[in-house]
């Protein structure tokens, strides 16, 4: 593929930094490059302001309301986005659930359900995880039985992230302990306020509120809610973990991130010295370099083969792996430029040695903490190595 952008791609970008320079409220902005906790109306303020230029739902087709966007003008605009400090689009119900639904979901669903991910009426959450079942996910335990016209649901799903703010759920659930565990699974929507429903909040490391554990006990759920045919939730989690698992990957935050510490090396001075001057901490910030570089071609051969065939193949694993690797590497690194500063609160400064706000300091020592988990989380990356061993091998 041609990696050189067109006039016409080059147009775009100059369009999406115009529009992220008017449109983009600047309080929300200042809240994400400081690392302050985003409320759930700033997140919908953002959502509602993207969704009204057409911009909302990129990866979907535009007869669903989609943008209709190619590879690269997706890559351009995360990576816009990112560098501009827009909060994060929240994946669940867009880059998720949505797809699933254009892919295997039912006319009547596509209609009663796209419409109201894209102007909020809903929000989504998952529900994959369980105790007992992360990357292992085949050997969840949560039941849903058919009882007439409804599902019984009882079981529990955890680390379901930022549940608080959701009104629904897609959740996988058992339905048959015939054959393989991977055989009876099946994929069904569920409104949070049906009775026998409780989440939990669940406190991270460095003091947020991001997820949570929920609770199903005798919870009636609709048949209609169920999404392709029971039993048929491996296909359809499979298909929706690749669109998860590039979406991990972060690219345009990695982006961020790296223009971030290269800001902070030039402040930063030991011995009298500039950070950035130092031979191994240039080293290290060039490996990052080149490995980001190496990512974001990655990425657009990626996007390139999901907009041909649909849905990212296994080759996603790549892309999930390298870039969490690369967002930990980035979040270390800032730690070492910080040194004493990247406590998570800071006593005192480094007698004018540092040139950086304690809001700063709270902000990489947060995100260290935090995503820590992201080599985890989606699949851990020891299991990506396995799916991308698995498709060697059956090549």
């Amino acid at each position: 593929m041609d990696l050189n952008f067109t006039p016409e791609e080059t147009a775009f970008r100059d369009e999406v930094r115009a529009f992220l320079k008017d449109e983009l409220p600047s309080e929300v902005a200042d809240k994400v490059r400081a690392g302050r906790e985003l409320t759930k109306a700033d997140m919908e303020r953002w959502h509602a302001i993207l969704n009204a230029r057409g911009w909302l739902a990129a990866t979907w087709p535009k007869e669903h309301g989609g943008a209709g966007w190619n590879a690269v003008q997706r890559h351009i605009f995360e990576e816009e986005c990112c560098l501009a400090s827009a909060p994060r689009i929240v994946p669940f119900g867009l880059f998720m659930l949505g797809p699933v639904l254009i892919k295997f979901g039912s006319p009547e669903q596509q209609k009663a359900v796209l419409p109201r991910i894209l102007d909020g009426s809903d929000w989504w959450c998952q529900g994959y995880s369980e105790p007992g079942a992360g990357s292992d996910l085949a050997s969840l335990k949560t039941r849903a039985v058919r009882d007439g016209d409804h599902y019984v649901i009882n079981g529990q799903k955890t680390w379901t992230t930022l549940g608080q703010h959701a009104n629904k759920i897609f959740c996988l659930v058992r339905t048959s302990t015939e054959g393989k565990p991977q055989q009876g699974i099946s994929f069904i929507l569920v409104d949070l306020d049906t009775p026998g429903i409780e989440m939990r909040p669940i406190k991270l490391i460095e003091g947020g509120h991001e997820v949570n554990e929920v609770f199903f006990t005798d919870v009636r759920v609709p048949a209609e809610n169920l999404v392709g045919e029971e039993n048929q939730g491996w296909t359809i989690a499979k298909y929706l973990l690749t669109h998860e698992r590039t979406n991990i990957a972060g690219v345009g935050f990695s982006v961020q991130a790296f223009e971030q510490l290269k800001s902070l090396a030039q402040q930063v001075r030991r011995g009298g010295k500039r950070l950035i001057d130092n031979p191994l901490f240039a080293a290290r910030l060039a490996q990052i370099e080149i490995d980001l570089e190496a990512m974001k071609i990655t990425n657009l051969r990626m996007l390139a083969e999901a907009q041909k065939n649909g849905a990212p193949g296994p080759e996603s694993s790549i892309l999930k792996i390298k870039g969490t690797v690369i967002r930990q590497a980035l979040n270390d690194l800032s730690r070492r430029a910080l040194g004493p500063a990247a406590a998570p609160f800071p006593s005192e400064d480094l007698e004018g040695n540092l040139a950086v706000a304690p809001a700063d300091h709270a902000r990489d020592a947060a995100r260290y903490f935090n995503n820590r988990k992201i080599s985890i989380f989606g699949g851990s990356n020891e299991i990506q190595k396995n799916i991308l061993t698995k498709a060697m091998l059956e090549l």
